[in-house]
């Protein structure tokens, strides 16, 4: 039933509606999970992965039907720039997708009792604190309240922090490419998993700051769209050249042009993780000092 909210036309034509669908689908999630498993003495401490499962199962038939859409349209459009446009509908209805996620994540950790929140997001906050390292756990907890300091980068130091962002972030790219390509929208499982760990790190930082959640969107929004925007470019050229690959035989031109575009997409997502990470090096941390 839940598969049936939107269709991949739909959304390219009104994109934001994505938002409402993804906070439906995470928040379904999250009450489903802690409906079936929180009682379960032998199952409760997985309900962090369950979550993400639920979240992903309630996607995939959108995910696929959508990559499936993008490919015809290679069929169909000859005309780079006009391509590249039309993928652009898609990618601004899966970004929605993934602010809906992130949301229904952020409200969810901050009004439920904090019993069932560590049990609901445990695995996404220990995976943040590993992928964004400050000192020990519980240090690194603290610097997401927002209660440290944290010092802007200067140039040199900065550089070294974007090389770290961009290694970290060309993996999940890579990881999103080859999902894509090997089982179509697979990729969604990597993005709804940085859906629950950026709004478990939104709900920490509203539950000790006077901002509140909109503070928690400003810290982790302003760099998290761009750069969960080069992921899902790269979920779109990989899903595009896994059906196409399927549709067309190797050397008919149209599966030639398929890989342009898809080679064009990846470019671009490349070029949209870079401006991310400086943006997460030199502007996150002044955002940080005002909140």
């Amino acid at each position: 039933m839940l598969e049936t909210l939107i269709n991949p036309k739909k959304a390219e034509r009104r994109p934001w509606e994505m938002f409402f669908v993804g906070f439906v689908y995470a928040a379904i999630a999250v009450l489903l999970t802690n409906f079936l498993f929180l009682k379960n003495a032998a199952l409760a401490d997985y309900s962090s992965l369950f979550i993400i499962m639920f979240t992903v199962i309630f996607s995939l038939p959108f995910m696929y039907y959508l990559i499936k859409f993008e490919e015809k349209k290679e069929e169909k459009i000859n005309n780079e720039k006009k391509l590249i446009k039309e993928h652009g509908k898609a990618l601004t209805a899966l970004v929605f997708l993934f602010l809906g996620f992130v949301v229904a994540f952020s409200v969810l950790y901050v009004v439920l009792p904090a019993n069932i929140t560590a049990l609901n997001f445990q695995s996404q906050i220990k995976t943040f604190c590993v992928v964004n390292p400050h000192g020990t756990m519980e240090e690194c907890v603290q610097s997401l309240t927002g209660k440290a300091y944290v010092e802007p980068a200067n140039i040199q130091l900065g550089m070294n922090q974007v090389s770290s962002i961009l290694g970290t972030n060309l993996t999940v790219f890579v990881n999103c490419l080859i999902f894509s390509l090997i089982f179509g929208a697979g990729a969604i499982f990597i993005l709804a998993w940085n859906a629950g760990v950026i709004g478990a790190a939104i709900g920490i930082f509203a539950h000790q700051s006077s901002y509140g959640l909109f503070g928690g969107f400003a810290r982790y929004m302003v760099h998290g769209i761009p750069e969960i925007a080069g992921f899902f470019v790269a979920a779109l050229a990989g899903g595009i050249i896994g059906i196409a690959v399927i549709r067309h035989r190797m050397d008919k031109k149209n599966f030639l042009h398929v890989l342009h575009d898809s080679l064009d997409l990846i470019i671009l997502g490349l070029v949209v993780l870079i401006v991310a990470a400086f943006i997460e090096v030199f502007l996150t941390p002044l955002i940080a000092q005002l909140l």
